[in-house]
């Protein structure tokens, strides 16, 4: 057989498809609703929300479980910590043994184990041990000690067995006003003049320096309010503090009398270096009287001590800057009775009087101190006012409050005017008839 010729066989460009087949694959085609709401309509998915709230609950309950064992964990350690600092302080105790008093360290060796110790109630001096359980970082010259009797009469320094915190610091921390005084401006009435007056020398030099030196000219140093009892000296030293961010420091003047001599001058010293510390810082001296009276020849030893204090705070008042921010508020009742070395221009450059209310003032005063109260429509407080013409602020206040407590007397909650005119008899003291008889 031979081998066949391909190139002489034609391809037939036409196929002829039977009749009885079809042109198209036949596919089934699902019809597409093209409304509005099925396009817009979101699937919802329903979770088993019962199941997932205890979840939740379950959880929350642990995180609590888990806060207290935390919180019992860190108490039981901080109990064993305060068993632990109880039985060393009880064996500390053991070794201090009897402390026969309190002395002050004159030397203290390099080595910090001997000090040359005096006691407060012998001229002698004792080179005494220092017990290895002092703390050492407290200790230095003229510092306050705990000492160790010993000896055969039993009253002997033998050591050294604690340190005492500096008094006078102690004593200076009485001195600071931590919160701030609540009273205000708003509720002074019949001062207008007086408040501009303590702003401008206390107030504005603390927070708007920068007007004093574009005037040129210095804000005052020291301000004395004075006048008669119940008049709002303290009022206004505690408004001013509160109408600004400066540290308050209150000392009355019968604080600053001590008995032993130089203790005085001491305290001096020391408060005006607290009020630089503390500054911008307001320093108000009540009472002032107390050491700043006239001075005069005498022989008493306590009256000689009083002056020498008056002398120091003199030295502290020269020794201010008149733009730093410390001010001095003093107040008392007798500025006649001041020596005028104290009030001279230069140490206090301000002086405030502070009179008696006048009768609008009073009728403020009133209305101030009644605001909160529930009165009777029947009280007519110009009525009040003319049985009794002087008439203080703090007399006022004293008298509002004490018609508040008639009312509770009488189980009433509204205060009537028969509670008013009672307690003006109550507050005011009268004048006995019988005369004043000096017994010698």
């Amino acid at each position: 057989m031979g081998n066949i010729q391909t190139s002489n066989v034609q391809v037939p460009t036409h196929i002829d498809v039977p009749k009885h087949a079809s042109n198209k694959v036949s596919r089934k085609v699902l019809p597409i609703d093209k409304s509005d709401d099925i396009l817009a309509k979101v699937p919802k998915v329903i979770p088993q929300s019962c199941c997932y709230l205890r979840l939740k609950r379950m959880q929350r309950v642990h995180d609590y479980l888990q806060m207290e064992k935390d919180y019992v964990k860190v108490t039981s350690k901080n109990q064993k910590f305060d068993r632990t600092a109880i039985e060393d302080k009880k064996t500390i105790n053991k070794l201090r043994g009897k402390v026969v008093g309190i002395g002050k360290i004159l030397e203290l060796f390099e080595d910090e184990k001997h000090a040359i110790v005096s006691m407060s109630h012998s001229k002698r001096e004792y080179y005494i041990p220092i017990l290895s359980f002092v703390d050492k970082s407290l200790l230095r010259i003229n510092s306050s000690v705990l000492v160790k009797a010993g000896g055969t009469s039993k009253n002997v320094p033998v050591a050294v067995v604690g340190v005492l915190k500096d008094n006078d610091d102690q004593n200076l921390s009485a001195y600071k006003v931590t919160k701030k005084p609540k009273e205000s401006f708003a509720e002074i009435a019949g001062l207008d003049q007086q408040i501009v007056e303590l702003r401008e020398a206390v107030e504005f030099p603390l927070t708007h320096p920068e007007l004093y030196i574009q005037m040129g000219i210095s804000s005052p140093k020291g301000v004395i309010l004075y006048g008669p009892p119940g008049t709002g000296k303290t009022l206004l030293a505690k408004a001013i503090a509160n109408s600004t961010n400066a540290t308050f420091l209150r000392a009355c003047g019968s604080d600053l009398v001590r008995k032993t001599s130089g203790e005085g001058p001491k305290q001096i010293r020391n408060l005006f270096e607290m009020a630089k510390q503390y500054s911008p810082c307001i320093l108000f001296l009540d009472e002032i009287d107390a050491i700043g009276t006239k001075r005069f020849d005498t022989s008493c030893k306590g009256e000689k001590e009083i002056q020498r204090t008056m002398l120091e705070l003199l030295n502290q008042l020269d020794g201010f800057d008149d733009r730093g921010e410390v001010k001095i508020v003093m107040a008392t009742n007798k500025i006649e009775s001041l020596d005028p070395a104290l009030i001279r221009p230069g140490r206090i450059d301000r002086k405030i009087e502070l009179p008696k209310p006048d009768q609008r003032s009073k009728l403020r005063i009133f209305k101030i101190h009644t605001s909160q109260m529930n009165l009777d429509k029947d009280i007519n407080f110009e009525k009040l006012l003319s049985k009794e013409r002087e008439m203080s602020g703090a007399e006022i206040k004293s008298i509002c409050s004490e018609a508040g407590m008639l009312a509770l007397r009488n189980l009433r909650k509204i205060v009537k005017m028969e509670d008013f005119e009672t307690a003006i008899k109550n507050v005011f003291l009268k004048s006995k008839t019988e005369k004043e008889e000096i017994y010698l």
